[in-house]
């Protein structure tokens, strides 16, 4: 559950998922700084806090700035929140973004993580809780850059072990665990009802993201 109480914060709108129709580098990219960000930051900003409880340690604020694209528009924006204050692919990390048909909520490792190979072991050898922890409703994606994703309540104990072996051997493997709301779910309107959701998805997922950083 949300830990301070909240002003009143903006939700997202169909007109914010309908930024990724914007044709265009800069016209995108303008649409996203002054529309969307404003909102990653003011949620963002409760939910580090939030996730700072949860996890028992300061916890930073980034929102995505897509620094290295020059030519194609990103597909998809997103803010991070990480315990370390310079920068958050490297580590385990909470995401909230969107794609133009949905918003995801991710306990993310992705590829830049340098030890991920040691959380792959230590989430192979402790699997049973790795399962349990995880809702049957949530949502495994192995590639930040994709919509596609797995429901958990459709994967067999040996899916889970796929999935965490080629976590730990193909270096270019990711792995991303949490919820999609589909871009027209009333719950996206209300901001503050949005960052109970997040804070308590966080929550959930608060147990995996303490094995990755041991």
């Amino acid at each position: 559950m949300t830990l301070q109480t909240t002003t009143d914060l903006q939700g997202f709108t169909q007109t914010d998922f309908d930024v990724f129709q914007l044709q265009g580098l800069e016209e995108r990219m303008a649409a996203i700084q002054n529309q969307i960000q404003p909102k990653f930051r003011a949620i963002g900003e409760q939910l580090s806090v939030d996730v700072a409880v949860h996890a028992g340690n300061e916890m930073y604020l980034h929102v995505a700035r897509h620094a290295r694209r020059k030519v194609n528009p990103p597909k998809d924006t997103w803010l991070a929140i990480c315990s370390n204050k310079r920068g958050y692919k490297a580590h385990p990390h909470f995401q909230l973004g969107l794609f133009d048909d949905h918003l995801f909520l991710w306990l993310a490792l992705i590829y830049e993580v340098p030890n991920k190979s040691n959380i792959a072991r230590a989430f192979l050898n402790q699997m049973e809780q790795v399962i349990a922890t995880v809702p049957k409703d949530y949502v495994l994606s192995l590639d930040h850059m994709k919509k596609e994703s797995t429901v958990v309540g459709d994967m067999s104990k040996q899916d889970w072990n796929d999935v965490l072996v080629r976590f730990r051997d193909v270096q270019k493997a990711e792995l991303l665990i949490g919820r999609h709301i589909k871009a027209d779910d009333a719950l996206l309107r209300d901001g503050n009802k949005l960052l109970t959701f997040a804070s308590s998805t966080y929550e959930t997922l608060m147990p995996l993201y303490r094995m990755a950083n041991l």
